[in-house]
């Protein structure tokens, strides 16, 4: 058994999902969990709009039963041959989802604004700050970097950038 990329239709990709594991198969389809603007909007997204990963032995079931699934438009192939994906890179994915996921909840979890951090990878490593806000969408913050003799400038940030500190800075004006 091999895997292979199932390209769905847009924004469906959970209804397929859904779908080919009720008819038994194995599937990776790796999603993150972010924080919208609106609080109606989707909290949970594919990592890969568009793509999942499917488990099977196509000897045996053929591709076909996949290029007419409701909801997707059929395995990823390249002259007409299905791609297969490497396990080792469907491990590697399955290992960078969970450290993206583990990564958002230490540190952002409890974090408010007004508290103290640190920045401590990219340009402004090194620098104290003040996390200001969570940005919508992806895993994103606005700091305000102390710089310039006490000013405070706005920077946005991965979150996976900074880490909470003890030391007391300037309140938010």
């Amino acid at each position: 058994m091999d895997w292979y990329a199932l390209h769905t239709k847009p924004n469906k990709e959970e209804l397929a999902w859904h779908l080919v594991r009720s008819r038994g198969f194995e599937v990776f389809y790796p999603r993150l969990s972010v924080k919208p603007v609106n609080p109606r909007a989707r909290k949970v997204r594919p990592y890969f709009p568009g793509y999942m990963f499917v488990r099977t032995d196509l000897e045996q079931v053929g591709s076909f039963s996949f290029q007419y699934l409701p909801y997707a438009q059929g395995l990823v192939s390249f002259g007409g041959e299905p791609a297969r994906v490497p396990m080792p890179l469907i491990v590697a994915l399955q290992e960078r989802v969970q450290q993206l996921a583990a990564q958002r909840r230490d540190v952002l979890q409890g974090i408010e604004r007004g508290e103290p951090v640190i920045v401590h990878s990219g340009l402004f490593a090194g620098y104290d700050a003040v996390f200001d806000s969570r940005l919508p969408g992806q895993a994103r913050v606005r700091v305000l970097l102390s710089l310039l003799g006490g000013r405070q400038i706005p920077v946005v940030l991965a979150a996976d950038q900074i880490v909470r500190t003890a030391r007391v800075l300037a309140p938010l004006q």
